[in-house]
């Protein structure tokens, strides 16, 4: 063998796509009922957008993401996050023109160099969701709510949803100058990432994954209790909001998200079921971003749903997608003038919107019938050569295993009756 796929990748064969498809189709379907339309960005992008937008102090810039020179000489990054390309490209395309607000989603493959682990994987998917040029708290719950509707229409009604408020630069500068404070007698014991942190944005060593670092900040002071009058206003709407959706949270002071965009709310689906890495769904405001990005002073909030890490709760959960049927029907031919009339009849069929199926490699009549029954095919036609100069043919029933005569013509109508049987009533 020539060689493997790259550590941190998978292939998605047909006996599982059909469970992406299906989350998918529910994807969209929830975002249709909200008001959100599709955008579609590039899977690469300049690498000074994600520099500028994701942010210089993140994991994500500092050591994740798959960038190099193209033949131009100019740098190129793989998209490892959606919000910037959504961002990008409603600048570039001048969408702040339109009425406000744009609302839009995506299902877009990411890309970080971390290491692989159940759920999270070099190459991985997310869906996601962006409301631009919208202020109030409104933006922020409905958001949310599309997330928990959407989990809940997968069969995911468990999830515990945390919140909290990472607030503005105002109110975060003081929070910032207090957490150093906090922080410097401790200053020696934190991990080296960290420490480039404590300068640049010590709100992300709140964030840190090392057991040390996570026992240094446990009595840090938090933000929310720097928040100024504006963004504390903003939390409290987005609380009351959500109460009156009927939606359950935990206010969590230690959520500040991984990406150094975000402003005031952050939020977080999370669950115990699918490893320590529990984060199904993540996401908040960035109000400053379309500013970082263009010359465009805009708000926006929105979030990101890991698809691996969603299918892989489903499964946790025994939560059933219902496997593709096999094909309408099989042709089974015997003789060349038959073969013939088949490959007219499948063109036929096909038109009227069945699936059809047909040997490729021209077995015999036992062969055929092996290979329609493992296709799972719902009838196969069986016509040979002294059939079809008599005109009649032989249906059989896969599942029941029986076998009915019928005038070649009424193969169609007896298939529409079968298949569209609303179409008759």
């Amino acid at each position: 063998m020539l060689t493997n796929a790259p550590r941190g990748t998978k292939d998605i064969l047909p006996d599982q796509s059909y469970r992406w498809q299906y989350a998918e189709d529910k994807f969209r379907d929830t975002c249709r009922k909200f008001g959100f339309n599709e955008i579609r960005t590039p899977l690469f992008e300049h690498t000074e957008l994600f520099q500028r937008g994701v942010g210089d102090t993140t994991d994500i810039v500092q050591k994740e993401m798959y960038t190099f020179n193209d033949h131009g000489n100019r740098s190129i990054t793989l998209k490892p996050e959606g919000t910037a390309s959504a961002v990008r490209a409603f600048l570039e395309r001048k969408q702040y023109a339109e009425p406000q607000p744009t609302k839009y989603f995506y299902i877009t493959p990411c890309y970080r160099y971390e290491k692989p682990q159940s759920g999270r994987l070099r190459e991985f998917h997310q869906f996601g969701v962006e409301i631009f040029g919208a202020q109030g708290a409104l933006a922020d719950a409905e958001v949310i709510c599309l997330a928990r509707d959407y989990l809940a229409e997968m069969g995911i009604d468990d999830l515990k949803l945390r919140i909290n408020s990472v607030g503005c630069p105002n109110c975060r500068a003081k929070y910032k100058d207090a957490l150093r404070e906090y922080l410097k007698p401790k200053y020696d014991e934190l991990c080296d990432t960290c420490k480039d942190r404590y300068e640049r944005n010590p709100m992300r060593i709140i964030d840190c994954k090392s057991p040390v670092c996570k026992e240094l900040v446990k009595d840090a002071p938090m933000m929310l209790d720097y928040l100024c009058d504006d963004c504390r206003e903003h939390f409290e709407a987005v609380k009351k909001n959500l109460t009156a959706m009927n939606i359950e949270f935990t206010v969590d002071p230690t959520i500040v998200r991984g990406l150094d965009y975000y402003t005031k709310t952050a939020f977080e689906f999370v669950t115990d079921q699918i490893g320590a890495q529990g984060t199904v769904c993540g996401g908040g405001r960035y109000d400053n971003l379309m500013e970082e990005i263009g010359d465009i002073s805009m708000p926006g909030v929105g979030f990101g749903l890991g698809i691996e890490r969603l299918l892989l709760l489903m499964e946790a959960k025994g939560v059933e997608t219902v496997e593709p049927e096999g094909p309408d029907v099989a042709l089974i031919y015997m003789g060349d003038k038959a073969k013939e009339y088949c490959l007219f009849l499948a063109g036929q069929l096909r038109s009227e919107g069945f699936s059809v199926l047909m040997d490729l490699q021209e077995r015999g009549i036992k062969g055929q019938l092996k290979y329609a029954d493992r296709m799972k095919a719902v009838y196969s036609v069986i016509i040979g050569d002294n059939e079809l100069e008599s005109g009649v043919v032989s249906v059989r029933d896969m599942a029941e295993s029986t076998q009915t005569e019928m005038d070649v013509s009424e193969i169609t109508e007896f298939l529409r009756r079968d298949f569209f049987v609303e179409d008759f009533e």
